[in-house]
């Protein structure tokens, strides 16, 4: 799947540029507070606003803190995934319950230095993992590609049947990233200035896919 992110959209311009990018299969949409990472985005009403636009599932990155406060409100805002981050909370599981009574997905994001050990028991919560590439907090930045080991282990549980999600990473993909990216068992791949920063970000986001099936077909020969 190929999930765009709006960051790296022109926020004068949202409802265009979402259909700038039909045949996506998510929206991503990068909230940030201020406290959690040192930038502001957007907020609920945006996603509902945003939701009157297009029929693109807004999968929801909250790089925020207080997940606890604030999470539900994007499931209710109509979000179709909403992902939190596990340095925020101590009690990621009561969260995760919480969106999904308030009705999405659930994802749990980590950074590219957290572990992921402390968080395999937990994921059986979860419908999606999000492995940054990149620090969280702003678009642009350069792939880190140690964090695909994160996502191979993930991977494994996931084809052995001990976990169902979707394994999801942001940061830094690209048409040159995304191969590698794919190569380790990625499902969910999102970007921003590699999609939007494109003369026909549509066709860009086709041909992200088409490199995705063709890691896959090269796999399966």
């Amino acid at each position: 799947m190929i999930a765009p992110s709006i960051l790296s959209a022109d926020f004068a311009n949202l409802a265009a540029e979402l259909q700038a990018i039909e045949g996506a299969d998510w929206v991503h949409v990068d909230v940030m507070d201020n406290h959690f990472v040192p930038n502001l985005t957007l907020g609920p009403p945006v996603v509902q606003s945003l939701l009157k636009v297009t029929d693109i599932p807004m999968d929801c990155h909250l790089m925020i803190e207080n997940p606890e406060r604030w999470a539900p409100g994007y499931a209710e805002a109509g979000a179709y995934n909403v992902t939190f981050h596990a340095e925020a909370t101590d009690n990621p599981i009561a969260v995760a319950r919480d969106i999904r009574a308030a009705g999405a997905k659930a994802g749990l994001s980590v950074k590219p230095n957290t572990p992921i050990e402390p968080y395999l028991d937990i994921l059986r919560e979860f419908d999606t993992l999000l492995v940054m590439s990149v620090e969280p907090g702003f678009g642009g930045q350069s792939f880190i590609a140690h964090v695909l080991d994160k996502a191979r282990q993930v991977r494994r549980l996931v084809d052995a049947g001990e976990l169902r999600l979707v394994v999801e990473i942001d940061g830094g993909i690209n048409m040159d990233t995304i191969e590698q990216a794919a190569e380790a068992g990625i499902d969910c791949f999102v970007a921003g200035s590699a999609v939007y920063g494109t003369p026909d970000p549509a066709a860009t986001v086709e041909a992200l896919r088409q490199k995705v099936i063709a890691v896959g077909a090269a796999s399966a020969q």
